[in-house]
């Protein structure tokens, strides 16, 4: 009942005209930057910094927050209509998204796109107000070894569910493995597939990995299959909405993504990534079960509901992380962290006491953020869908353009965009193949999580190997991970079976 207490008074100050303002304004600008391919949620924190010092801290940080949840909405409307997601956590939800505009179905797309990150955010935020400190428990039971157990999870999921294959999944996954260990080795401080090229010493950036598989594979390979120069895309209506079927079908996603990514957002596990594959590894599983036909040809309206919801959930939990206990769980976390610091607060326990009328403004004005973005989302879907009027040679020379500035823009090195443009060709290659590109982004964003959790894990245990699954939480983890690879053989030689009794037929 005090929680409740704190949050109505917070609601009164957040409500204020000034900050109502702050808040509309944040939202906006959150959702432009996040449009533009290779910026995203974390590069549209980072620009307003200079911009919200200049304001009081309570209105410097409900523009932070609807900026940061508006930057979210923004990362998966230019995934879904331009297959460039502007952060990694809207990779899941573009894989989906983006056959559902090319299959006429861009409105409906960003409805639910928009729909469901509301839904994921306000249950994680409404857990983030009631039940944070209870919450903080469970993040300090994860050491080394449950964070490493996590990636493989995650390599195994994402590797054997999005490709029809498990060698060419994990001929993908090696790929994406590859690419997280170039630069320098941090404990030895060994060069590792640099060539001797210093701008790869810091390794290679993910916007260039995301921009070159999906963007510039996109383009390439729409360049080889489309024989003319008219755009087939149809915007499928002339508003964002949603048919009452496909929001009955949609809703169960939404709150399985929830229940993905709640829990991640209060540990450093690499960010909203791994719940968002995830959740669109699950949604893959139960289509199949059904006997659904749409993923991966003309786009599951469930394969996109579930990994916006768990992005934004995930968002939201690791906010109310930071403000807990001071610790940031994701890149935009630990911009917030510096912001927080710039005005002499520092995030944690104390911060509740000493600066609680912030706090609480802060987390109501989150909730705030969300009904202004749905809103703002539902009714600009139809202007943001209107890119797919424009015809394929305009819009794709438009996407490599913007594409370029962007990955420019985050190093301003040529050695950045040579490989956006190799990385591009190995995307057309494989698509040509029907080799999937989700294990390769996974494997690369968590490649080097789980290297060095591993170490640390052994490092700690003085190289024993038993430590990796010594913990209820490994042993359940490698447990349902076995129970997953089971089933997984088990449909393999089904489907195998029941090809060789309809060629027999």
């Amino acid at each position: 009942m005090e929680q409740l207490n704190f949050l109505v008074d917070g609601f009164a100050s957040a409500l204020s005209p000034m900050n109502l303002l702050y808040l509309v304004i944040g939202a906006v600008l959150g959702t432009v930057v996040g449009v533009l391919p290779g910026l995203g949620s974390s590069m549209a924190v980072a620009l307003l910094l200079p911009i919200a010092f200049t304001l009081d801290p309570t209105g410097a940080f409900i523009m932070f927050s609807s900026v940061y949840f508006g930057g979210l909405f923004g990362d998966s409307t230019a995934g879904i209509l331009l297959n460039t997601p502007g952060q990694a956590s809207a990779i899941a939800s573009t894989l989906e998204g983006h056959r559902m505009a090319k299959d006429g179905r861009a409105a409906t797309a960003l409805a639910t796109a928009a729909i469901g990150a509301f839904i994921g955010g306000l249950i994680s935020t409404t857990i983030v107000a009631f039940f944070s400190p209870y919450l903080v428990i469970l993040a300090t039971k994860f050491g080394p070894a449950e964070y490493f157990a996590l990636a493989v999870f995650a390599f195994f999921a994402v590797s054997s569910v999005v490709s029809e294959s498990i060698i060419r999944g994990i001929g993908s996954l090696t790929i994406g493995l590859a690419l997280s260990f170039v630069g320098i080795d941090s404990p030895s401080g060994t060069e590792r597939y640099t060539f001797g090229i210093p701008q790869l010493f810091e390794g290679v950036d993910i916007v260039v990995v995301t921009v070159g598989m999906l963007a510039v594979g996109e383009i390439l390979h729409t360049a080889a299959t489309t024989k003319n120069s008219p755009n087939k895309f149809k915007v499928g209506s002339s508003r964002a909405t949603m048919s009452k079927s496909d929001f009955f079908r949609a809703f169960p996603s939404w709150l399985r993504g929830t229940a993905f990514g709640a829990p991640f957002g209060l540990i450093p596990a690499g960010g909203s990534e791994v719940p968002t594959f995830m959740a669109y590894g699950t949604e893959k599983r139960i289509a199949k079960r059904k006997g659904q036909t749409d993923f991966g040809t003309t786009g599951s309206i469930n394969g996109l509901a579930a990994p916006e919801a768990a992005g934004n959930s995930s968002a939201s939990t690791a906010l109310g992380t930071l403000l807990a206990i001071g610790l940031p769980t994701s890149a935009t976390a630990a911009i917030l962290l510096g912001a927080f610091q710039q005005f002499g607060l520092q995030p944690g326990p104390l911060l509740f006491e000493r600066s609680g009328d912030l706090v609480w403004t802060l987390i109501a004005s989150l909730f705030l953020a969300l009904v202004v973005l749905v809103v703002l989302n539902l009714s600009m879907a139809p202007v943001w869908a209107k890119l797919l009027y424009i015809p394929h040679n305009y819009l794709y020379a438009g996407i490599a353009v913007l594409a370029t500035l962007g990955v420019y823009a985050v190093g301003a090195s040529v050695v950045d965009l040579a490989l956006m443009l190799g990385l591009g060709l190995l995307s057309f290659v494989m698509r040509k193949y029907s080799m999937p590109i989700a294990p390769v982004l996974m494997g690369f964003i968590l490649g080097s999580l789980a290297e060095v959790e591993l170490r640390r894990a052994l490092t700690i245990s003085g190289g024993d190997a038993s430590a990796l699954a010594n913990s209820p939480i490994t042993i359940g983890i490698y447990a349902i991970l076995i129970l997953f690879a089971v089933i997984t053989v088990v449909q393999h030689f089904r489907g195998i079976m029941r090809e060789k009794k309809t060629q027999n037929v």
